[in-house]
């Protein structure tokens, strides 16, 4: 409240921003240079945003819906919101956008000429979640993964300017185990959602049922399941990691990180016998830097 007693008016992009600091993962640490820092926080605006939408987790009061064009009566409603954001998204490439976060973006992406599609990918991943809440196979879990999470690691490469076929390659194996990390430690809460991440396949192989998923504490069942997905997960974080021996500098320190807290969330993972039900298994800092150290020396 102001000193006459008038309430504030909720500021969306500083409350979208305001969230890097709570992710599992270093957005724009500060030892990278000034312009990276400024140009990945522009891309995560984007990302968080596009997450929240898709997710339901927008700052009440409907401002973010307000700056899109959005209508009151639409406000609630995610598909138009995405197809507002889409809309607005494009802005950046050829106009102005209506939104501070893409307004933001802009000189970014005029900066370091980035295109459309891996911010299109986000945003298709986000309109998947609306109309796809199972998936069948590991392989339809992969392809979601591939507009999900491996734009990220594309755009990370984009701004700092070392892609290459190669790094593309080992950055989306990244990325896509640290998504399939995310639905592991998320279990409970995206069923809350009405989501389940784990293929069904794999839910009939290990005899695990949906309502299996809703207990307070996982069987052994469950624990299972838990525990090979841990290990396709592991497995494509050892393919990608090559990643960071292939640049130098800071951006080595920035993308041992991101392994890092993958294998040390796969550790936290383990060392609740992969029960993921009571709630997250989250590594502690120490044990991220501990990870990083082993990267960085070559050791892993």
């Amino acid at each position: 409240m102001t000193g006459t007693g008038t309430a504030r008016t909720p500021d969306p992009e500083r409350a979208t921003l305001d969230k890097a600091a709570g992710e599992n993962f270093p957005v724009a640490p500060f030892f990278l240079p000034r312009a990276w820092r400024t140009d990945l926080m522009a891309v995560y605006g984007f990302a968080r945003l596009v997450d929240d939408i898709g997710d339901g987790d927008l700052a009440p009061g409907g401002a973010d819906a307000r700056l899109l064009g959005v209508s009151p009566r639409d406000a609630e409603d995610r598909l138009v919101l995405l197809d507002a954001f889409e809309a607005d998204l494009r802005r950046v490439f050829d106009s102005t956008p209506r939104h501070p976060l893409l307004r933001r973006l802009q000189p970014t992406v005029r900066r370091r000429a980035l295109t459309p599609e891996p911010f299109l990918g986000l945003i298709a991943a986000n309109r998947q979640d609306q109309l796809v809440s199972r998936y069948e196979t590991y392989d339809d879990l992969l392809a979601y993964c591939r507009l999900s999470a491996d734009p990220v690691g594309r755009l990370v490469l984009s701004v700092t300017g070392t892609s290459t076929p190669e790094r593309i390659r080992r950055s989306d194996m990244i990325c896509t185990a640290l998504q399939i990390v995310e639905h592991l430690q998320d279990v409970a809460e995206d069923l809350r959602r009405d989501r389940v991440y784990l293929p069904a396949a794999d839910l009939k192989r290990f005899h695990v049922q949906e309502e299996d998923l809703a207990a307070a504490s996982a069987g052994a069942s469950v624990r299972a399941l838990v525990a090979y997905e841990a290990q396709r997960a592991r497995d494509l974080l050892d393919e990608g990691a090559p990643l960071v021996g292939s640049v130098h500098g800071r951006l080595r320190l920035l993308l041992a990180g991101f392994v890092a807290g993958g294998r040390a969330a796969l550790r936290a993972i383990a060392a609740a016998d992969f029960d993921v039900l009571p709630g997250p298994p989250e590594p502690g800092k120490l044990q991220v830097l501990r990870e990083a150290g082993v990267i960085l020396r070559g050791e892993g």
